[in-house]
C-alpha cells in the first residue's frame, strides 16, 4: 500500500467578472420587460409579476458580491440572459479542456511534475459539454499525459469524489500519480431570468495533483483518509439530458432543463447530514475537532457554511480557520472547496490537520482528512 498526497493544486480564473449591480441591472430590465409584455395576463391572475432583484437581497442570500464567467455579453442582455460561447469545431479543443489545461499546468508547476509523470487524468464535474468521448480523454492528450483517463460526475461532490478515487488507485499501486480536474461552466446551466437563483453560480476551473508520497519532495498533504456519502433528493435537480427529444414535452427551454433548487428544504436537510458527515469521519481516525486547522468547504452559501463550521468545531470559527472565497467567486459547484483549498493553505504548518468536505446534489457529500507535511530542507 502506497501514501497517496496532493502536492500541487492550480485554479483557472476566467478574465470576465460580472458585479451584483450588474446582474441586478440586467434582471431587472428582463422583469419590466416580461411585466410589460404580459401586463394584461398578469393583470387577470394568469400569470404572477416579476419581482426586482437587488444586490443588497443577493448579498443578505448569500454572501456572493460577483462571479467570474466565461462570457457576460450574453448574460447581462435581457433579450438573451445565458452565456454566449463561440461553436467549435470537432478539431478544435473543447472549452473545459482549455480551461482544465491552465489549471492543471499551475497544479503540476507546484507539485514540480510535469504531464508525463501523470498516469491518470479525473475530469470530475457538475455538467460536462459532451457525452462522449470524455473530457478527460481530450485533457490527457492535449496535457502530453500517460495512462487513462475518465469522467465522473456527482454534481457539487464531484472534487472529493474524484480525490477519493485517485487516492484509492494510488493506493492500491494501479497509478503512481494523478491529475483531478474540475471545470466547472455554472453559467451555462443557471437560469439567469429566475429571482431566486439568478445570483447563485460562477465559472471556475481547478486541478489537483496526487501522487505516492515517496515521489515527491515538494511540501504537500498527506490523504489520511476519504469518505463519501450519497443519498437521493429531488430538491437539488436538473432534467436535462440525451432523452429530452424523445419525450412529448422535450422542448429545449423548459424550466426544469436548468438548475433548479428547493432552497429552504436544502438549507434544513443538508447541513445535519454535513455537520455528522465530518464528526463522524475524523472520529473515526482518533481526530478531536480543537485538532483541525482548517475547513476547507463548499462554497455554496456564506450562511451554510457559518453553520457547518461552528457545528464541527463546537464554537464559531475563528478568522482564517474557516475560510470563504464565495464572495468572489460565487458557488462554483465541485471546484470551490479547491478554490479554497488552493487559496488558503500554504500557511499550514507541519503536522497539522485539515479537511476538504463538498456536499451537493444528490444529496452528496465528500470529505478529505488531510495532513501537512513539509520534508526537511
Amino acid at each position: 500500500m502506497y501514501q497517496p498526497v496532493i502536492s500541487g493544486s492550480g485554479v483557472f480564473t476566467p478574465e470576465q467578472v460580472i458585479t451584483n449591480d450588474e446582474l441586478v441591472a440586467t434582471f431587472n430590465a428582463y422583469a419590466d420587460k416580461y411585466n410589460a409584455e404580459n401586463a394584461e395576463a398578469i393583470a387577470a391572475g394568469e400569470l404572477e409579476e416579476k419581482a426586482h432583484s437587488s444586490s443588497e437581497f443577493i448579498v443578505a442570500a448569500s454572501g456572493i458580491h460577483q462571479r467570474y464567467v466565461m462570457d457576460k455579453t450574453g448574460v447581462l442582455d435581457p433579450d438573451v440572459m445565458h452565456p454566449l460561447l463561440r461553436q467549435r469545431s470537432d478539431d478544435e479543443p473543447g472549452i473545459m479542456a482549455e480551461m482544465a489545461l491552465d489549471a492543471c499546468n499551475k497544479a503540476l508547476a507546484k507539485a514540480g511534475k510535469t504531464a508525463a509523470d501523470i498516469d491518470l487524468v479525473i475530469v470530475a464535474a457538475s455538467n460536462l459539454e459532451r457525452a462522449y468521448p470524455a473530457v478527460a480523454i481530450e485533457v490527457q492528450q492535449l496535457l502530453g499525459a500517460n495512462g487513462f483517463a475518465f469522467d465522473m460526475n456527482v454534481a457539487c461532490s464531484s472534487a472529493t469524489f474524484g480525490i477519493q478515487t485517485a487516492s484509492d488507485m494510488i493506493r492500491a499501486g494501479s497509478v503512481r500519480a494523478a491529475l483531478v480536474v474540475n471545470p466547472e461552466i455554472c453559467s451555462g446551466h443557471l437560469e439567469w431570468r429566475d429571482r431566486d437563483c439568478h445570483f447563485i453560480f460562477g465559472d471556475v476551473c481547478t486541478a489537483t495533483v496526487l501522487e505516492r508520497k515517496e515521489d515527491t519532495t515538494v511540501p504537500h498533504f498527506e490523504v489520511v483518509s476519504t469518505r463519501c456519502l450519497t443519498q437521493f433528493s429531488n430538491n437539488i435537480r436538473n432534467n436535462n439530458g440525451f432523452l429530452r427529444r424523445s419525450r412529448p414535452d422535450g422542448v429545449a427551454d423548459r424550466r426544469d432543463m436548468q438548475f433548479m433548487q428547493n432552497g429552504r428544504k436544502v438549507f434544513k436537510e443538508v447541513l445535519p447530514i454535513v455537520s455528522k458527515h465530518i464528526l463522524s469521519h475524523i472520529e473515526a481516525e482518533g481526530v478531536k475537532p480543537d485538532q483541525l486547522k482548517r475547513l476547507w468547504l463548499h462554497q455554496a452559501n456564506k450562511a451554510m457554511n457559518d453553520f457547518i463550521g461552528k457545528k464541527v468545531l463546537g464554537r464559531v470559527p475563528d478568522p482564517g480557520e474557516q475560510p470563504n472565497i464565495l464572495q468572489d467567486y460565487a458557488n462554483t459547484s465541485s471546484a470551490g472547496s479547491i478554490i479554497t483549498f488552493a487559496k488558503h493553505s500554504d500557511d499550514i504548518a507541519d503536522g497539522e490537520l485539515g479537511v476538504i468536505c463538498s456536499f451537493g446534489a444528490g444529496y452528496s457529500v465528500g470529505s478529505v482528512l488531510l495532513k501537512r507535511s513539509i520534508p526537511d530542507a
